[in-house]
């Protein structure tokens, strides 16, 4: 499954590249990316392993830059 969501608050391009790094070694992730320009996260998981590893990503975000969060709907 692939994803896309808005991203509020990232104001630094070497958090971005850095989270992208953490995410992407997740268990179960195919591929995801962070883009500080355009603000977008984009996570490719596999469909049964989807929600956990979106959560451990928002965890990741949040530690790596604390005012950073996703906007899920």
């Amino acid at each position: 499954m692939k994803k896309k969501f808005k991203m509020e608050n990232l104001d630094c391009a070497n958090c971005a590249a850095k989270m992208e790094e953490a995410i992407s070694k997740l268990d179960g992730v195919n591929d995801c990316s962070v883009s500080f320009l355009t603000q977008k996260f984009m996570l490719d998981a596999e469909d049964d392993k989807f929600d956990a590893v979106l959560e451990e990503a928002c965890g990741i975000i949040s530690k790596i830059h604390h005012d950073t969060k996703l906007v899920i709907k």
